[in-house]
């Protein structure tokens, strides 16, 4: 598998299986829940954009496509 400190650019993204996307979106909610416990700060709003940000490097050229949230 793989260590979130292993991930040097969007393109890692590209290589990853269906299972393996699950995976990664659920250990980068596990280190933000783990952050926002010691630093504080919203939860909620970092929780819900895991998936969509991973959705759109997955399907889009970034960082040539360029995204504005």
């Amino acid at each position: 598998m793989f260590k979130l400190e292993d991930i040097k650019d969007p393109s890692f993204i590209k290589q990853l299986n269906k299972k393996e996307l699950i995976t990664l979106a659920d250990e980068i909610r596990e280190f933000i829940i783990s952050n926002v416990a010691q630093t504080g700060g919203h939860l909620a709003s970092n929780l819900g954009v895991v998936e969509i940000t991973l959705a759109m490097h997955y399907v889009f050229d970034s960082p040539k496509d360029k995204f504005l949230f």
